[in-house]
């Protein structure tokens, strides 16, 4: 594991954090991290009013601050499955829900609550939605993605009619009561709170699980090492509009330190208790596993159980019975331990993986073979500042890191100066840590207030051939791609050498899906391409292409969304359809040939859509002249416009816009792209048509692909001198932290200083991704100049940095109808956030 970046919070010098304040850290799939700093003012002896601090990993120092309004420390917070809300629990028995404002990641407001006045939240969970993907490590190697990841069936915590699971959290309150609040369908909230057993007693440290048959299991310890851990069935129903809570106990267990003679009032406390993981496929409690950690001063140790179903022996009185009492043997549920620690440095941080690894014997061989690490590794963060990841299962040692306040003597095991290391203050140690989804990263929050990544090895830091990397990391993008999860944590591990052997075994592997699932990952395997060609400069320019071809394939569905049938009866296929066969099937170059086989009267629109999209309409026809002129300069893959002289796919798209644009054209004049030519008898369609049809002839997909003739080069040479060439803004300055990550040495951030942030690499950037202060803003999504210095507020991606203004300059239907589109997510399918104003 390396320490891939830290970020500092600084907010005044005289706060310090306050140790004796617990922190909390959580992570979404969406790759945004939330977490807790309360701060304490030495001068005042008072609380800072409770933070939450929300931040996406690609631009860590733009901070999201929350004034939260809890009145007591912030003891939970819990993401949903989308990673678009946020749960918070209080110490005084407050709960609030998080959401996004305008679907901005760093603009959030609290819009529901719930309160258990005066009684402590201890665990905190979203109820189950019933979607559970297994990644089969086994099947890593197959061509089918329905083999690689399977759906596991598994049932919803609360359904409501018809089987919608209902949405709602569950909350365990120091007391012992354990809470519900469901949302209904009006956006109202329906709550309801039970004790967990009938002797209510103090609960310290708790935790949840989902069952496959929608069942709940509460795990709950006072504290006591010496007192048991308890375990509940819950189970969530709504019966006459009410919410209804039923708790069986479930057999409890005690721990085995207490039991050893050696070590029994060794570990006096129960400091961490996490079920191993929270989705568990049996349809009942069986082959439910729980960590615990019990600690003293200095030190502590780890143990891991397992509930099963075991069969009670039947006494020989009843074997000469009827054979149906011998067949329906009793059975019991008890618990076994699993596997337990030696003794450890003190316990002051747990994080469990996310990644739903199957752990069945083959898989597990087949991981251990390959050393496929990812989902087997639970981190332990330790008081002398050091993490170690322990296997899940084994809990034996797979990987180290020391804090960046360990020394090189602490790593060669000299004992006397960890001693004096420790005895000269408190070393730097996390309070909260947290696995990314796909257990690639861990973000944690230390003692100081200060938040850190680490990035870990797919590998646990074991050599591996480069063919073996690659497949590694092919299969957690796969499994992205799949999710719809950000796949920010798998690109902290590629390197620039890796990224044209994964864009093409993963292009190769795309194209083996059936076709339906091609026509649902279409979009989402060009954003992962251009994310990954943004990492090496030799491929820079082909995440530009990607980039453009996203917006490519979103007009061309959005115009041709516009047709419609003549007549009444629905035809076998829509108008975009034929429009798609015919030009297809139509290999003249000369425009005006194409459109007599198409009905026009499938075209007529209204004047006022047309001419609200000539801005869109507009950039086809300039992407296109662009394309075309730069032809005779692809001698190398560097140039932007390489990847599209080769596919025929995007050349006919491009092709059959052209014919739509020239039918429109006759109708509505005022929509037709303008191009600044230097004849006055010009005809610019016909001729970019003209050049684009032999460009389309040369990698059609039912040949072979063949290089332009030198005619077709020739007259492409011309077109400068007959046509304005524009400059395409083909994509913003991405100023992420993603690229600066593919070095070793770690980085050290500040909150809100993203001038602070290195240049990376030590090759010039491309031209095309330079902007000089004085150059034109483009609004990436309307295409459309914004001015040197927009006046309107603009938000761009988290992920590629495509930029457009908050809200929009133009009234008619069918400009709202194309920006509804990139409401909650842009292009590439990332996050939206504001962008500041001194950014602006």
């Amino acid at each position: 594991m390396e320490l891939a970046y830290v970020c500092e919070w600084e907010k005044r010098p005289k706060i310090t954090h306050c140790p004796s304040i617990p922190l909390v850290c959580s992570w979404s799939c969406r790759n945004l991290v939330a977490f807790t700093t309360d701060l304490k003012n030495d001068d005042e002896e008072k609380d800072v009013s409770h933070m939450i601090h929300i931040i996406d990993t690609e631009h860590p120092w733009d901070v999201y601050s929350i004034n939260s309004g809890h009145t007591e420390v912030i003891s939970c917070l819990e993401w949903d499955q989308s990673g678009s809300r946020l749960l918070s629990a209080d110490g005084d028995g407050q709960i609030k829900c998080w959401s996004m404002s305008d679907h901005l990641v760093n603009s959030w407001e609290s819009t529901l609550s719930s309160s258990l006045d005066g009684d402590p939240i201890v665990a905190l969970s979203w109820l189950h939605n019933g979607v559970k993907l297994a990644l089969h490590v086994e099947m890593s190697g197959s061509t089918n993605f329905g083999e690689k990841f399977s759906r596991v069936k598994f049932s919803p915590s609360l359904t409501l009619f018809g089987g919608k699971p209902m949405e709602g959290w569950l909350a365990v309150t120091v007391s012992g009561l354990v809470t519900v609040c469901l949302l209904k369908p009006g956006g109202a909230l329906l709550t309801a709170s039970e004790s967990l057993c009938r002797l209510r007693g103090r609960v310290a440290l708790a935790d949840m699980a989902f069952t496959g048959g929608g069942n709940i299991v509460v795990a709950a310890t006072d504290g006591s090492s010496s007192s048991p851990v308890q375990f509940y069935k819950v189970v969530v129903s709504v019966v006459s509009e009410k919410c209804r809570i039923d708790t069986d106990l479930l057999p409890s267990l005690f721990l085995r330190c207490t039991t050893d003679p050696l070590r029994r009032e060794k570990y006096p406390a129960v400091t961490h208790l996490k079920f191993l993981t929270r989705e568990n496929s049996e349809q009942n409690v069986c082959s439910v596993q729980v960590l615990l950690c019990a600690s003293n001063q200095s030190g502590s140790i780890v143990e891991c159980w397992s509930l099963r179903r075991e069969g009670l022996p039947v006494n020989n009185i009843f074997q000469h019975r009827s054979p149906v009492v011998v067949d329906k043997q009793p059975t019991i549920l008890k618990w076994r331990i699993l596997t337990t620690t030696n003794d450890l440095e003190r316990v002051s941080a747990v994080a469990l993986p996310k990644l739903p690894i199957s752990i069945s014997n083959t898989d597990l061989k087949v991981a251990s073979d390959t050393k496929f690490c990812p989902g087997l590794g639970l981190a332990l963060a330790f008081h002398d500042g050091s993490i170690q990841i322990l296997h899940r299962l084994s809990l034996h040692t797979m990987g180290v890191f020391y804090g960046s306040s360990s020394s090189s003597t602490q790593r060669s095991g000299d004992d006397s100066t960890i001693k004096r290391q420790r005895a000269g203050g408190p070393a730097l140690h996390f309070k909260a840590l947290q696995f990314s989804w796909t257990s690639l990263a861990l973000a944690g929050v230390d003692n100081h207030g200060k938040l850190h990544m680490l990035r870990v090895s797919p590998s646990m830091g074991q050599v591996l051939e480069m063919n073996t990397t690659l497949r590694h990391l092919l299969f957690l993008l796969e499994y992205c791609m799949v999710t719809g999860y950000d796949w920010w944590d798998v690109l902290l591990h590629v390197q620039p050498t890796m990224v044209h052997n994964l864009v093409e075994k993963l292009h190769e592997e795309y194209m083996r899906q059936n076709q339906a699932l091609q026509q649902v990952l279409a979009t989402r395997i060009v954003a992962v391409k251009a994310s990954l060609c943004k990492l090496s400069t030799a491929t820079a320019a082909r995440a530009c292409d990607f980039h453009a071809k996203l917006l490519l394939i979103a007009i061309s569905s959005t115009l041709k969304s516009l047709l419609r049938p003549h007549v009444l009866n629905t035809p076998d296929k829509s108008p975009g359809d034929r429009l798609a066969e015919i030009c297809a099937k139509n290999i003249d170059t000369d425009i005006d040939k194409v459109m007599i086989n198409l009905k026009t009267e499938e075209f007529v629109l209204e004047g006022p859509p047309l001419q609200s999209l000539q801005q869109l309409i507009q950039w086809v026809g300039d992407f296109v002249l662009y394309l075309l002129a730069n032809l005779p300069n692809q001698g190398s893959m560097v140039r932007p416009g390489f990847g599209f002289m080769r596919d025929g796919a995007s050349l006919g798209m491009l092709r059959e816009m052209l014919v739509m644009i020239r039918i429109w054209g006759l109708l509505k004049p005022g929509c037709l792209p303008t191009f600044t030519a230097t004849s006055d008898n010009q005809d610019s369609m016909q001729l970019l048509f003209r050049l684009l049809t032999k460009l389309w002839l040369c990698s059609r997909d039912d040949g072979p692909p063949q290089d332009p003739d030198e005619s077709l080069i020739d007259e492409c040479c011309l077109l400068p001198s007959q046509l304005l060439v524009p400059s395409m803004d083909w994509l913003p300055v991405n100023d992420g932290v993603i690229v600066k990550l593919q070095g070793k040495h770690p980085l050290r951030l500040q909150f809100g200083k993203a001038s602070s942030l290195p240049g990376g690499g030590s090759t010039a950037p491309l031209d095309v991704f330079t902007r000089s202060p004085s150059s034109q803003k483009m609004d990436n999504l309307r295409c459309v100049h914004m001015g040197v210095c927009p006046t309107e507020d603009s938000k761009a991606c988290t992920r590629c940095g495509c930029v457009t203004m908050l809200r929009s300059p133009n009234k008619t239907n069918a400009m709202k109808q194309w920006e509804q589109r990139w409401i909650k997510n842009c292009l590439c399918g990332g996050l939206w956030r504001r962008i500041p104003s001194t950014l602006t």
